[in-house]
């Protein structure tokens, strides 16, 4: 899976989960964000951006 703001590859856990977070957009579809991301933006750029 790839980071909806950055587009790098997010990592994976052993059982192929993303270590990241699921933000919904403004349709209510759900977008992955990779910590990197997280850490850099606050959660209101984030939304902006996607």
């Amino acid at each position: 899976m790839k980071c909806n703001i950055c587009n790098k590859k997010t990592e994976e856990t052993f059982l192929k989960k993303p270590i990241g977070t699921y933000v919904r957009d403004s349709k209510g579809k759900r977008k992955i964000i990779c910590s990197e991301c997280q850490s850099k933006l606050s959660i209101e750029e984030i939304k902006a951006k996607l």
